[in-house]
């Protein structure tokens, strides 16, 4: 298919070139005078350019022709896809079937029953005080792994200001131009 559009644009190219010498001939035909080979010529272009939006038509065919093919491989390749999974997921539920994972959760949670069992047990054999003092070793323990954290000072911040800063308005900033307002003050002599 790709091959026959290759060849149809092939022939578009041939028929362009038919058109465009067709109009040179009917040009040169009218400027010699010739008014029936212009006409003629004239006719053979207007058949080609027939010949030219029907190859359009055929290649608009085509090329949509070969989009559905090539989608359908793309279909194809992925229905394929989804068949090789589906055979996987069936192999990986034959090794691993419901009864398999029952049993395997029975005996996880035999085991942490067990577990507790030896922990109320040893728990059951020492006294308050050797408790107290397992949780004395294991305060030790954890003041010694742990570095020490250095008290931090408390420093004292400023507070925010709750209001917007006032801007000095342009009469502030004359009063400040004052000598009374610098603090320069005539004494009587």
């Amino acid at each position: 298919m790709k091959h026959q559009r290759d060849r149809l644009k092939q022939y578009q190219k041939k028929i362009q070139a038919i058109l465009s010498q067709e109009h040179v001939i009917a040009v040169d035909a009218l400027k010699a005078g010739n008014k029936t080979r212009a006409l003629t010529a004239l006719r053979r272009r207007q058949y080609q350019e027939g010949l030219l939006q029907k190859t359009d038509g055929q290649l608009e065919v085509l090329e949509n022709l070969v989009s559905s093919v090539e989608f359908a491989l793309i279909e194809k390749d992925v229905m394929f896809g989804l068949k090789q999974g589906n055979e996987v997921l069936k192999q990986i539920h034959t090794e691993m079937d419901i009864e398999s994972v029952h049993k395997l959760m029975s005996d996880t949670a035999e085991a942490i029953q067990y577990q507790q069992e030896i922990g109320e047990a040893l728990m059951s054999t020492m006294t308050a005080e050797e408790e107290e003092s397992v949780q004395n070793e294991l305060a030790e323990l954890q003041a010694q792994a742990l570095p020490a954290i250095p008290e931090v000072q408390r420093v004292e911040l400023p507070t925010v200001p709750v209001s917007e800063p006032m801007v000095a308005t342009d009469v502030d900033r004359e009063i400040e131009k004052t000598p009374a307002a610098r603090g320069e003050v005539a004494l009587e002599a």
